[in-house]
């Protein structure tokens, strides 16, 4: 059960969100969005949404790609499967606001498996709003803010352990371009 690829980067979870999506996806799904606010991961296929409870302090997501399916991790503090598909092969970890944290290239383009698992989302969210409450109590200044949440002692991580199932499906679309221009 060979790691084959490792990648990691940090993302600020602007308005609470980091999305991770092949990079020619089609825009964003709502449906899925909504869904990651209970689920904390959740996905259509295409993007997933990383549900973070703070929207400030940066969090690593690593995405890792293995030989075989690996067993779901015990020691974080909550798992959930999923499945990508990456027609580019190559996946793109965004920022709402500030754009794309980092690119991954896949080790091949195709449908991946696997599950998302998480560790210090409570923590770093209790230490945002603690700085929120000292921020307003001793009028601290947006530098001294920015300082304390860079320095926050806590580790929001997110790990999407994944491995190949099989190809893209072919969608169609070039297909019926040619029986029409024919």
């Amino acid at each position: 059960m060979p790691l084959i690829a490792e990648y990691s980067t940090n993302a600020r979870p602007d308005r609470g969100i980091v999305e991770v999506y092949d990079s020619d996806a089609y825009p964003g799904d709502e449906e899925a969005l909504d869904r990651s606010r209970t689920q904390v991961v959740a996905g259509n296929g295409y993007h997933l949404y990383l549900h973070s409870l703070q929207p400030d302090i940066e969090v690593e997501v690593t995405i890792r790609i293995w030989d075989s399916p690996q067993k779901t991790p015990e020691d974080g503090e909550g798992t959930v499967p999923l499945s990508l598909e990456s027609e580019t092969g190559q996946l793109v970890v965004n920022q709402l606001t500030f754009g794309p944290a980092g690119v991954m290239d896949l080790p091949r383009p195709g449908v991946y498996e696997g599950h998302a698992a998480w560790s210090g989302r409570r923590a770093t969210a209790a230490y945002y709003n603690t700085c929120l409450q000292r921020s307003a109590q001793e009028a601290w200044s947006s530098e001294r803010i920015g300082a304390a949440w860079r320095q926050s002692p806590n580790a929001e991580r997110y790990i999407l352990n994944l491995w190949f199932v099989r190809e893209s499906e072919p969608d169609g679309e070039d297909d019926e371009d040619d029986e029409w221009s024919a």
